[in-house]
């Protein structure tokens, strides 16, 4: 059943947030992930797909303000301004208290939902960044729309670090129990291999870790496609110690159906060494490897 997306325009004060607390921060990490997120929309209409059903942001009340996650998206149509109006203040904080002035683009909400066609809110925002650039760029996705923008990353790579994140959680098209991904696991494979092509430093991020049919088959295809990947389970991922925050979802009863083994830490552990057979000096786990620490 589809559910009706509430769509509603706003504009905001800051759209560049500090990381000084969280996962992005990173304090138990090598270094930080970033030193700002940037969310180009607040809501995400993928909530309503797989990588939605365990996503820690259902639980961040001050966001969805008790809205279903999935059926909501405010469109923020002056972010581009909004980041030109705050950029060379935030640049000189980062650089002074982080080191580098790096952006998570976005932590909570895909930059490239199916909307960003009408609205072209991410695209404004990367144009005025080729004007005013960060240090570092890190594009973090759901979905193969990421291609989209070819054009601008061209010209981005030229002014700074520019990275791309795409999360690729199992091998399996389908979990029994959750809704269908929000793009097709082979879909996102292409898109890798088309940025990797083009010159882009391109990730995969496997997170939260589902259970996997074949791991050798996964990440001897990743290493094809990617530069680095990064393995993440969603106990200590989520933000908590023992992932209670993804307890509360649909995510660890539908593992459970699949692969029991995999609601274990230690599953981590295991899926880890296989990647590292396939991509030796190119694999990251947890934050560190969202930081870019590989090994």
């Amino acid at each position: 059943m589809t559910h009706p997306i509430e769509i509603t325009e706003t504009s905001i004060k800051k759209i560049l947030t500090r990381a000084e607390q969280g996962f992005l921060r990173n304090k138990q990490g090598r270094a930080a992930v970033s030193s700002h997120s940037l969310q180009p929309y607040c809501g995400c209409t993928f909530g309503s797909s797989l990588c939605g059903a365990g996503c820690y942001v259902r639980s961040n009340f001050n966001l969805t303000k008790g809205r279903s996650w999935g059926r909501f998206l405010e469109v923020r149509t002056n972010a581009a301004e909004s980041y030109i109006h705050q950029v060379e203040a935030e640049r000189r904080w980062a650089r002074k208290h982080r080191g580098r002035f790096s952006i998570f683009c976005s932590s909570s909400t895909d930059p490239f939902l199916p909307q960003e066609t009408r609205f072209g809110i991410t695209r404004s925002v990367l144009e005025a960044m080729i004007k005013v650039p960060p240090d570092r760029l890190i594009l973090q996705t759901h979905t193969h729309l990421v291609t989209r923008y070819m054009d601008l990353y061209a010209m981005l790579r030229e002014k700074c670090d520019l990275r791309f994140h795409i999360s690729i959680e199992t091998d399996r098209e389908e979990m029994p129990g959750l809704p269908p991904h929000a793009s097709p696991v082979a879909r996102r494979l292409e898109a890798c291999d088309e940025l990797r092509t083009a010159g882009h430093f391109t990730v995969v991020v496997v997170a939260p870790l589902l259970p996997i049919d074949d791991p050798e088959r996964f990440f001897r295809r990743i290493g094809e496609v990617a530069d680095a990947v990064v393995v993440d389970h969603y106990i200590i991922g989520d933000g908590t110690s023992d992932g209670r925050r993804t307890a509360k979802t649909e995510l660890p009863k539908a593992i459970a159906a699949v692969n029991p083994i995999s609601l274990e830490l230690a599953y981590r552990d295991r899926i880890v060494e296989v990647a590292r057979r396939h991509m030796p000096g190119r694999v990251g786990v947890s934050a560190d490897g969202f930081a870019g620490f590989y090994e």
